[in-house]
């Protein structure tokens, strides 16, 4: 499987549908993960950042709709969506993951958190709005 192909399945089978067996075989087990100003290690860390998402969305999902690749580094641009307080959202992101040895072992993450939270109806600041989402079940 080509590296883009691993990223790949990472954001729409590992990442959408919480499928922690695929993690396994995309993922190294020392994987870093830096997404929005939060770092996640390990599978562990891996199947934390999943569950953030999948409790904070019904329907969750993610869409890869373009990627670049170069070296040992995947640019993969994608599309978030799902379903909160019964408003259907979208967001758009990008997530740079290095390989070492077939597999990510690292990635860096960016979502547009600020349309989310238009999207959501949320005002304020982007620190209350992301501690509003994160005290939802």
């Amino acid at each position: 499987m080509s590296r883009e192909e691993v990223a790949r399945r990472a954001l729409e089978v590992a990442c959408s549908r919480a499928d922690m067996e695929a993690a396994q075989h995309l993922y190294s087990s020392e994987f870093v993960d830096h997404v929005n100003g939060e770092t996640f290690h390990g599978h562990e860390g891996i199947r934390h950042s999943i569950n953030l998402y999948q409790r904070l969305f019904r329907d969750f999902a993610i869409r890869v709709d373009d990627q670049v690749s170069e070296g040992e580094k995947v640019v993969s641009r994608f599309t978030m969506s799902g379903s909160r307080a019964g408003r259907r959202v979208s967001v758009s992101g990008i997530v740079i993951s290095r390989f070492e040895d077939g597999k990510i072992a690292e990635d860096w993450s960016v979502t547009d958190t600020s349309s989310l939270m238009r999207q959501l109806g949320i005002r304020g600041t982007l620190a209350a709005g992301l501690t509003w989402l994160r005290s939802r079940p």
